[in-house]
């Protein structure tokens, strides 16, 4: 099939929160490179100089963020929206205004639900004693539709082994793993089903979160979208450019593309890892500010009179940066008291 020139209709350089179309709301990739863990399960390294609460230096190649003991995001609320947190190495402690925890790592991935209003956790404890933690992960937002921003929080775990990954061949036999987060890449491989009220819980949302690791000189076709209104979004964030149609798409750049054509990745020369993000769009106003994500500047000033009336459901914990302790396991103890333990994944 002979692929039109206009296959890529924008380009746009990365920052450190990388822009997204509706219905996500934007996209932000953690890559850390801690020191090995102290006793507290943070950085074995002095901490003088950052600018603890609010450390996103990257200085020596990690950050605090708003942590000051471990690294990560000490109790914070959202309403109206989803959080996607997909771990690619290290761990993540999450704990929640439900009662809810969870410890996950590499290949897991977290689906949270906020709706009418949580609070929540997400640290990032450094388990490992001898050597570094690396760390690295993207966390997604999502939109909701007006009709279910008030909907109960919840929260789902995407375990790595339940989540489908598929090897593609191109013609001369050089391998593309992908990682399918979202959506159905291969017929009858679905990922696992999203929150109940997600937008991409409807299958005519055509929702796709995958992730891809092309060969060096590789290539990968990625077969038209489902639906004509679908947006996708190709995201060159490791290794060096892809070459999509005409066009040459450098690392930290992303590429928004036709979704109704079959549109073919092509590694430039020593491999190239892509996140593509697709969905059709919710084509509502959307009214952000800081953790709340509403359809009017009204429903923003309730949601901060809501939370802070209510502080939505309390913090049951005993610190505000709670994390799970030193033993090395991944779990999850839901709000109904299901609980899911597995072995630890460095």
């Amino acid at each position: 099939m002979n692929l039109p020139d206009d296959v890529v209709l924008q380009t746009v350089a990365l920052d450190r929160v990388w822009q997204t179309v509706d219905p996500f709301l934007f996209c932000v990739h953690h890559d850390d490179d801690y020191p090995e863990g102290d006793d507290e399960l943070g950085p074995c390294a002095p901490l003088v100089g950052r600018n603890l609460g609010m450390d996103f230096s990257g200085r020596d190649g990690w950050s605090m963020y708003h942590g000051s003991l471990v690294p990560g995001f000490p109790q914070h609320p959202h309403r109206g929206f989803e959080t996607i947190s997909f771990m690619r190495r290290g761990f993540m402690d999450h704990s929640d205004s439900l009662g809810a925890a969870a410890r996950f790592g590499r290949g897991d991935v977290q689906w949270m639900t906020a709706g009418s209003g949580i609070v929540h956790a997400e640290m990032f404890p450094l388990l490992n004693r001898d050597r570094h933690n690396e760390t690295e992960l993207f966390q997604i937002w999502i939109n909701l539709p007006a009709s279910d921003k008030m909907v109960p929080p919840h929260f789902s775990m995407l375990w790595s082994h339940e989540i489908p990954r598929h090897t593609f061949l191109d013609d001369a036999g050089r391998p593309t793993e992908v990682t399918v987060v979202a959506g159905e890449l291969v017929p009858g491989r679905r990922a696992p089903a999203p929150p109940p009220h997600s937008w991409a819980s409807r299958r005519d949302t055509d929702v796709g979160i995958y992730h891809a690791a092309i060969s060096p000189d590789g290539a990968w076709r990625l077969a038209p979208a489902a639906h004509e209104q679908t947006i996708r979004t190709v995201y060159v964030f490791a290794g060096g450019s892809v070459r999509i149609g005409d066009a040459e798409v450098e690392g930290g750049h992303a590429a928004v593309v036709r979704p109704d054509v079959p549109i073919t990745l092509r590694d430039t020369g020593d491999g190239a890892e892509v996140l593509v993000l697709q969905g059709r769009p919710i084509g509502e106003p959307i009214v952000q500010y800081g953790p709340f994500v509403m359809t009017t500047k009204a429903e923003i000033q309730k949601a901060y009179h809501d939370y802070q009336e209510t502080y939505f459901g309390g913090w049951p914990w005993p610190a505000d940066d709670p994390n799970h302790g030193p033993d090395l396991r991944r779990f999850a103890r839901h709000a109904d008291g299901r609980v899911e333990d597995f072995a630890a994944t460095a």
